[in-house]
């Protein structure tokens, strides 16, 4: 019994750990970039540092996701335990200890993550994130006039579709989970990250905007549906 509770709290605090290590944070300082001053690391490290390196920070984050469910289920865990520690790993990201617990938005590893631990699930839920992805790329990529570099710019101006897509991905994912047959534990954990997804997006810089009375009016019916407090 106390082997088995010393496991389960390794692998939780090593999910949380794994979620939580600041590696953009960290490959930005290696290139003389402090990547906390942007809105979004991922970004700010393609842009700023190099898209190699931007390409390895986004697949990272990607791991992060993987290795938590793989490593709770290599040990036996359940399956509702096993989507928990992937849950802990994105609550990780996103609050992580070594950046002040403010991190990123659990987007990528929470993906991931779900990928990993309801594949097929995941494969239906991702149409809206898909579609959001099109509406915001495709005009942007054929536009003329354009170089190789700028068609190849991650990021670009803000948009409604992709953070749109991307919630009602997550939003749907735990429905799609209970019709497909995931054990209800599984399906509960992927209505928790969603939740997670939320409060993040309705959280992260918050108390800045608050502190310079920039937060307008529904700027938190903004910052859930579209990732930002103006549109």
């Amino acid at each position: 019994m106390w082997d088995d509770c010393g496991k389960f709290i390794a692998v939780i605090l090593g999910a949380y750990l794994l979620g939580a290590l600041p590696h953009l944070y960290i490959m930005g300082k290696m290139k003389g970039v402090d990547l906390r001053q942007y809105e979004d690391m991922h970004i700010a490290l393609w842009r700023h540092v190099g898209r190699l390196w931007g390409f390895i920070g986004i697949m990272s984050d990607f791991a992060k996701g993987v290795i938590a469910v793989l490593v709770a289920r290599s040990i036996g865990f359940d399956p509702g335990w096993v989507a928990f520690a992937g849950v802990i790993a994105v609550a990780g990201q996103m609050w992580p200890i070594f950046m002040n617990f403010d991190g990123e938005k659990g987007n990528s590893t929470g993906l991931a993550m779900s990928a990993t631990l309801a594949t097929k699930a995941l494969l239906i839920a991702l149409i809206p994130l898909i579609i959001g992805f099109a509406i915001r790329t495709i005009p942007r990529f054929l536009a003329a006039n354009q170089s190789t570099n700028e068609r190849l710019k991650f990021g670009g101006p803000p948009s409604n579709s992709l953070p749109l897509g991307m919630l009602i991905t997550f939003a749907v994912l735990p429905l799609i989970s209970v019709i497909v047959g995931q054990p209800w534990e599984v399906s509960l954990c992927l209505l928790v990250l969603f939740l997670l997804i939320i409060i993040r997006r309705m959280t992260a810089g918050v108390s800045e905007e608050i502190h310079q009375s920039s937060l307008r009016k529904n700027a938190l019916l903004n910052r859930m549906l579209f990732d930002r407090s103006d549109i």
